[in-house]
């Protein structure tokens, strides 16, 4: 395990995607308070907002992570300008809203950037972290959808199961290429109260951004990959019980989804109440 003295301190150096609001900026605020310099990232111009609000070293970038090339580009600009970094966070991530019969623009765009998005920015910066020789880490951003898969929104789940494991075979990889020196993190947030929320006010299920962020630093600490986070609903029993239920349709031969399948209902239901 990375001592984390050695990646999140002073003059250190964070990209963040996804970082004009939510869990991104919640994360470049706790960087930035450990006396990192920060690099925002997002599609959305209020992300330059986002970075003279933390003031200091703080700089924004407007880049679509779906766009390879832009990526790719950014990672040249903010080596060069700024030199190796030590934490990449690919955080950007958007809702669709789409089924597994849905529009084809919809997959296009939710997989571009969920899941693309993260390759691109692994693809563009982990290379040149590697090359450096130093201590730092990888967090990608997955979901407890992409474990769980609950209907309604198939292609989101698509990409966050993605996410899951390309950064589970990332972590395998670092580990073969480098040890321990850098090290590769699943943050699996909660429900959480960010833009994709759709609410006006926080719900009282949910979670803030910056509990999400608190937490995801504690757990980076204690050297967690799978960074399992709970929320005022969810409990992480709740959660294990519900991720083994869903392992348990392979196992078991169930219908697929049986959690919402009417057949398996109540089942379901007794099984979470043991």
């Amino acid at each position: 395990m990375n001592d984390l003295g050695n990646v999140i301190g002073a003059g250190k150096l964070a990209v963040i995607t996804g970082a004009a609001s939510g869990i991104g900026l919640a994360a470049a605020r706790r960087f930035a308070a450990a006396g990192m310099r920060v690099v925002l990232v997002d599609a959305a111009a209020k992300v330059e907002d986002a970075a003279a609000a933390i003031g200091g070293d703080a700089v924004a970038f407007v880049v679509d992570v779906s766009d390879r090339a832009a990526v790719e580009r950014l990672a040249a600009e903010v080596h060069q300008r700024f030199g190796p970094v030590s934490v990449l966070m690919n955080n950007a991530g958007i809702h669709g809203g789409a089924d597994a019969l849905s529009s084809p623009d919809i997959w296009d765009r939710v997989i571009g950037v969920n899941l693309m998005g993260v390759l691109h920015g692994v693809q563009a910066f982990v290379p040149a972290m590697i090359a450096a020789e130093r201590p730092a880490l990888v967090v990608n951003t997955g979901s407890k959808q992409g474990i769980t898969q609950p209907p309604g929104n198939t292609a989101y789940n698509v990409s966050k199961s993605g996410v899951k494991a390309l950064t589970e075979g990332l972590a395998h990889s670092l580990r073969e290429q480098v040890g321990d020196r850098i090290t590769a993190h699943l943050l699996i947030p909660g429900f959480t109260y960010t833009g994709m929320t759709g609410a006006a006010e926080k719900p009282a299920g949910a979670w803030s951004s910056e509990q999400v962020a608190d937490f995801m630093m504690q757990r980076i600490a204690a050297g967690d990959f799978y960074i399992l986070c709970p929320d005022n609903d969810v409990t992480r029993a709740m959660d294990e019980k519900r991720m083994a239920w869903a392992m348990g349709d392979v196992i078991d031969n169930r219908p697929a989804l049986s959690r919402w399948h009417p057949d398996w209902a109540d089942r379901f239901a007794a099984y979470m109440a043991e």
